[in-house]
C-alpha cells in the first residue's frame, strides 16, 4: 500500500474493525490514518504523540470513549463511530467539550430488521435445529422432525419503535402478524402502544428487542417480564445484550418458562452462556445483525463523508451531536 501524503487531513483511528480492513485502503486515500496498532509505541504513548494536533477521530463501537480518553485528546473536534448504537461513547463528556459526533445513522437498519425476521422464523420453523438433526444423521433413525410453529398471527411487541423497530414492523406485518409497540414516546403509527414493557408482554407472544442501550433500558427485559410473555413466548434480541437479564433469561429458556430465542446479542460477548448452546428453541448469532456487504459500501460512503464535511466546515451528515 503507497504511504499517505502528508498534506492530507489526520484522522486517529481508534478499533481495528473489519469495516476498516475491508475500506482502509480508500480512507487512506483520502485522510491520514493514524493507527495505533501499526506503531510500536503503547496506545497510550501513541495518543499521547498526536494530542495536540489531531481533531478528528473514527472509531469502531466497540471502543470505549470515556472522559480518560477524551482528556488525551484536547485538540479533538469531532467523532465518527462506524455504530448506530452509542452506549460506548461518553455524549455528555462530548457535549461538555464541545465535540460532534456523528454515526453509521439508518444505514444498517434494514439488514438488522430482516436479521429479526429471520431469528425469529428459525426460533419458530426450528430451521437451524433441523439442519443439525439431518447433519448428525438422525433423520433415518428417528424419522420426522417434530413440528415446528407458525409464524403468522402471531401477536409481536416491539421494543423500541425506531428505525430498525419500524423495518421490523413492516416485515412482520406483511407474515400477517399483530404488532404492537413499547417506547420512550408515542409515535405516529397505527400500531397499538404500551408505555410499560411488562404490560406490552402480556399481550403478546413476541418480543422484538429493537431499542438502544441506556442506563434506563439496562436488564429492562428481566424475569417478570419473560414471565408475562409467558410459556409459549419467544424473545429475539438484534439491540444489546444487556437490555436483557441474562442471568435470568438463561434460567427461563432452561427452566421452560419461555419458548425460545433468538439472540444476535450478549451481555458480555464474545462471551456465551454455555447452558443456551445445547438448546434446539434458541439460535444464537455473534452480533452480525447488520454485517452486509451492501451497508458496508453505503457505511464507507457515508463516514468517509463526514469526515469530509469535517474537514471542509460544513454540516456533518449524520450528526448525533453537532456542536
Amino acid at each position: 500500500m503507497a504511504e499517505p501524503k502528508n498534506d492530507l487531513p489526520a484522522v486517529i483511528v481508534l478499533g481495528n474493525s473489519s469495516f476498516l480492513k475491508l475500506y482502509g485502503e480508500q480512507f487512506s486515500s483520502k485522510f491520514k490514518l493514524l493507527k495505533p496498532w501499526e506503531s510500536s509505541l503503547p496506545l497510550n504513548q501513541f495518543i499521547t504523540t498526536h494530542s495536540q494536533s489531531v481533531q478528528a477521530m473514527l472509531c469502531s463501537g466497540g471502543t470505549r470513549v470515556t472522559p480518560s480518553l477524551l482528556s488525551q485528546l484536547p485538540s479533538l473536534r469531532v467523532i465518527v463511530t462506524t455504530s448506530a448504537g452509542l452506549n460506548h461513547m461518553d455524549l455528555d463528556e462530548c457535549r461538555r467539550l464541545g465535540i460532534s459526533v456523528a454515526n453509521a445513522g439508518t444505514i444498517f437498519s434494514e439488514d438488522v430488521a430482516d436479521f429479526a425476521v429471520g431469528l425469529l422464523i428459525d426460533v419458530l420453523r426450528k430451521i437451524s435445529a433441523a439442519n443439525r438433526f439431518v447433519n448428525n444423521g438422525l433423520w433415518p433413525i428417528h424419522g420426522d422432525y417434530p413440528l415446528a410453529s407458525k409464524v403468522g398471527g402471531r401477536k409481536v411487541g416491539i421494543v423500541g419503535l425506531g428505525s430498525i423497530g419500524l423495518e421490523v414492523a413492516k416485515r412482520l406485518e406483511a407474515f400477517g402478524c399483530i404488532i404492537s409497540y413499547q417506547s420512550r414516546k408515542k409515535k405516529p403509527v397505527h400500531y397499538p402502544f404500551y408505555p410499560d414493557v411488562h404490560e406490552l408482554a402480556t399481550k403478546c407472544d413476541v418480543l422484538v428487542i429493537c431499542c438502544a442501550l441506556t442506563d434506563q433500558t439496562r436488564h429492562l427485559i428481566n424475569k417478570e417480564v419473560l414471565l408475562a410473555l409467558g410459556k409459549e413466548g419467544i424473545i429475539v434480541n438484534i439491540a444489546r445484550g444487556a437490555i436483557i437479564n441474562e442471568m435470568e433469561l438463561v434460567q427461563c429458556l432452561v427452566q421452560g418458562e419461555i419458548a425460545g430465542a433468538g439472540l444476535d446479542v450478549f451481555e458480555n460477548e464474545p462471551n456465551v452462556p454455555e447452558e443456551l448452546l445445547p438448546l434446539d428453541n434458541v439460535v444464537l448469532s455473534q452480533h452480525v445483525a447488520f454485517l452486509t456487504e451492501d451497508s458496508f459500501q453505503d457505511l464507507y460512503e457515508l463516514m468517509s463523508g463526514n469526515l469530509e464535511a469535517f474537514f471542509l466546515n460544513k454540516p456533518l451528515l449524520s450528526p448525533v451531536l453537532d456542536d
